[in-house]
């Protein structure tokens, strides 16, 4: 599904990335963590064509993306931060990203999942924070891609939210959908993860399963095992 060789990136002369290597099968739940500065963002934005590796290929369902675009139309992508103007309503959002994708988009039932009737035909600079993330978790799941990248998805939701995201995510990986999800939250990995991807100083540290993790590093939860190699990586 996703073939990532041997990938370096460099901006001015900080190496953010330095020969990261990962496969990534079709079909199931991928947590790419690590602590801040250690490569995970511009990992994912190498994977949707946002940053050019020095060095190294991606492939994405067998097709390299350099010099490429329309794999894009192939990935559903929730970012961290999503910046729309705030004059504009939610319908109005709606219906715009609708048009610029060019494919049909079921967004009734998630606006109903979340609760976002209300809010249909208000302004995104009257609504908060929470409302706005629903709002782009509508933005990221109302059209039907193999691949679906998010950043930070819980941010700012409540717990009834919360749930609804987590009964989601399940119901597209049972329809064979590859997820790549950058969290700080280990608890929501613990429960959606099927496997965790650690970067740490550009490398991959680890990839396989939770119960891997926890063996590898000897630690009886995720939040206590990435600690341990954040400590045992001061330390050396």
């Amino acid at each position: 599904m996703i073939q990532i060789e041997n990938i370096h990136k460099q901006f001015a002369k900080n190496k953010v990335l330095k020969g990261v290597n990962l496969n990534i099968p079709e079909g199931g739940i991928y947590a790419v963590l690590g602590p801040n500065g250690s490569g995970k963002t511009t990992l994912i934005k190498c994977v949707l064509g946002l940053v050019i590796p020095d060095e190294g290929s991606i492939s994405i369902l067998e097709q390299p993306v350099k010099n490429q675009w329309k794999y894009r139309e192939q990935i559903n992508y929730l970012p961290q931060i999503a910046n729309f103007p705030g004059n504009i309503r939610v319908r109005e959002l709606i219906g715009m990203i609708k048009d610029l994708r060019s494919k049909p988009g079921d967004e009734r039932s998630l606006i109903g999942l979340f609760g976002l009737e209300p809010f249909l035909n208000k302004k995104l600079a009257n609504l908060s924070g929470g409302t706005k993330q629903k709002v782009n978790l509508v933005l990221t799941f109302m059209f039907d891609s193999p691949v679906i990248v998010l950043d930070e998805p819980t941010s700012g939701l409540d717990p009834t939210a919360m749930i609804v995201l987590k009964n989601l995510i399940q119901k597209e990986r049972k329809a064979g959908k590859t997820f790549l999800i950058t969290t700080h939250i280990m608890q929501f990995v613990e429960e959606v993860a099927d496997q965790i991807v650690y970067l740490l100083e550009g490398q991959v540290y680890y990839t396989g399963t939770l119960s891997g993790l926890l063996e590898k590093t000897g630690q009886k939860n995720l939040e206590h095992a990435i600690a341990h190699i954040t400590m045992e990586k001061q330390n050396a």
